[in-house]
């Protein structure tokens, strides 16, 4: 059903789980102190090479934009096809928007943040979903969410203000699914980059509350 960008489950569509298929999860909940959004893609099987090669190029366009510098003031529909490059350059594309804002303690859409032709210029504060996919109907659906919170960037000129983004989401993405022949140098760079965030701060907590199997699966799914 992941094909369904937006799918609400029912007695007459609900699938019973399968470790031979794509499985999407769009998840999040809203706290005292922030709202989360997040969607992961994963297959617990063997994925065809065609999956792997969407799901890396979804990825791809995650990594893209989140790593963007950009100057201050610019719209978010000026840096969007940096999240759908990687996908347009083999002929594919999604249907729905590159983000949209992050309530705190409020809406999980939240205007007027985003990336859309309509939405506000970019500021330091902001938090936005960059969330890029590919769907393929009656087949599988590919999503990749993060939320991420918009910070003044350090450039080699030194000029300010210039801006990109912090990824707060710290949750490892599918290794059984990336085609590592695809990705840069830079675009691996950044990926160990945030495995590392993940370690420092998940792997203490998942310690603290004794939670030993998750911090074995945390460990197992962020090496370099």
């Amino acid at each position: 059903n992941a094909a369904l960008a937006h799918y609400s489950p029912s007695n007459g569509s609900s699938r019973t789980l399968s470790a031979r298929e794509m499985y999407l999860f769009d998840t999040g909940g809203q706290y005292l102190d922030g709202t989360t959004d997040i969607t992961r893609t994963v297959h617990w099987g063997e994925p065809t090479p065609f999956q792997k090669e969407a799901y890396t190029r979804v990825l791809m366009g995650n990594i893209d934009l989140s790593r963007l510098i950009y100057p201050s003031n610019t719209a978010g529909r000026t840096v969007e096809s940096f999240a759908r490059r990687a996908l347009w350059d083999v002929g594919l594309n999604y249907g729905h928007g590159t983000g949209h804002g992050i309530g705190n303690f409020l809406s999980v859409h939240e205007w007027p943040v985003g990336f859309q032709s309509n939405n506000v210029p970019l500021e330091a504060g902001m938090f936005t979903s960059i969330e890029p996919g590919y769907y393929r109907d009656g087949e599988f659906g590919i999503r990749i969410e993060d939320v991420a919170l918009v910070v003044e960037a350090q450039t080699e000129s030194g000029e300010k203000p210039f801006l990109t983004f912090e990824v707060v989401s710290l949750v490892p993405y599918d290794r059984n699914l990336i085609k590592l022949s695809l990705l840069s140098p830079e675009q691996i760079r950044y990926l160990n980059a945030y495995y590392e965030r993940i370690r420092a701060y998940v792997g203490p907590e998942l310690q603290r509350q004794g939670l030993e199997e998750a911090y074995r699966w945390l460990q197992e799914n962020t090496e370099p």
